[in-house]
């Protein structure tokens, strides 16, 4: 340890802390959010309070404490030496905490929390989680639909489902799935598509928030490039998926996303080719966490559900390949 750090510590243990009766919980909860996140909005964010209501606890405990915890500058609120430390030792402190309660909670041990984005919830796990209760009755599992990134530390999240590259602070990342790209419709569009060039006629159906692109596509293809009309937007992309089973044109889907409504015929694949995505599905638990087994028990499930989806993905595939090879 460094001369600095040293003396910042035992200027932190030499210091006389107000009886803790004395110094409000809220207020210190609210200091360690900012030193945390570096910004009052941010902090306001996570606690589900205005701004203001975090400036005037962390404005308190300065005075319950009889210290300054941050400097106010143009930019927003920065820790002192003390208020960093102080800070640190707080998040240390909230972290044992909410470990205390849980161990407190006997159903805490029998509950899987799983936070997971909307869509693939409702188009792909939801209906496959009877499965998942027949193998493991002795679990109740609890889904927390959100496109947020969790906090591992400062949340009940045991496990997370999210889609990128895998590179997330804190979090250990293992692949579940590569997604691959490719055009969905219905099969009456479909009938219309005798080459990847008759995409021209037809309606795009965009996924604003979408981090594919067609280019991709039309590359693995090896065809040309081809302007669709443009269709209607969606900034969710299960209403991109209902847009196209109603015929309202082609978007650019995944396996998952898509797994059973080209099971059932209600989607069409009309080229029978994928395009890598340099994406995945990604299993997130917290970094240096030892998973429990309540985790390791979904993931084993999970990992062979995504199994049996690509092996039916993939014949039905190779049929589409071997029908329609001449539109490609």
């Amino acid at each position: 340890m460094c001369n600095q750090s040293r003396n910042r510590t035992d200027d932190f243990r030499k210091t006389e802390i107000p009886n803790l009766g004395s110094v409000h919980l809220n207020g210190l909860r609210a200091v360690e959010a900012v030193a945390r996140r570096g910004s009052l909005l941010k902090a306001a964010e996570e606690l589900g309070v205005s701004p203001s209501a975090v400036s005037q606890q962390v404005g308190r405990t300065e005075k319950q404490i009889g210290r300054a915890l941050f400097t106010r500058t143009r930019e927003g609120l920065a820790a002192t030496e003390f208020g960093a430390v102080f800070a640190a030792r707080l998040s240390v402190g909230f972290r044992e905490l909410t470990q205390a309660v849980a161990l407190a909670d006997d159903s805490a041990a029998h509950t899987l929390v799983v936070s997971v984005a909307p869509a693939f919830a409702s188009r792909w796990l939801v209906p496959r989680l009877s499965r998942f209760y027949a193998k493991h009755f002795e679990l109740a599992l609890r889904i927390d639909a959100t496109t947020r990134l969790v906090d591992f530390n400062r949340s009940d999240i045991d496990l997370a489902i999210r889609m990128g590259d895998g590179q997330w602070p804190s979090v250990r990342a293992e692949l579940l799935l590569a997604l691959e790209i490719f055009p969905v419709c219905a099969p009456s569009i479909a009938e219309r598509l005798k080459t990847v060039a008759d995409l021209a006629n037809e309606w795009a159906i965009c996924d604003e928030n979408s981090m594919f692109t067609w280019e991709r596509w039309f590359e693995a293809a090896g065809a040309p490039p081809v302007a669709l009309l443009p269709g209607a937007r969606f900034t969710d992309p299960m209403l991109c998926v209902e847009a196209a089973i109603a015929g309202q044109g082609v978007m650019l889907a995944w396996q998952l996303l898509v797994a059973d409504a080209l099971t059932d015929g209600r989607l069409v694949a009309p080229f029978g080719v994928s395009a890598g995505s340099g994406l995945g599905y990604y299993l997130a638990t917290a970094a240096g966490r030892r998973p429990s087994a309540k985790v390791l028990a979904f993931k084993r499930w999970i990992v062979e559900e995504v199994a049996k989806t690509v092996a039916e993905f993939g014949a039905r595939a190779a049929a589409a390949r071997s029908q329609i090879g001449a539109r490609v």
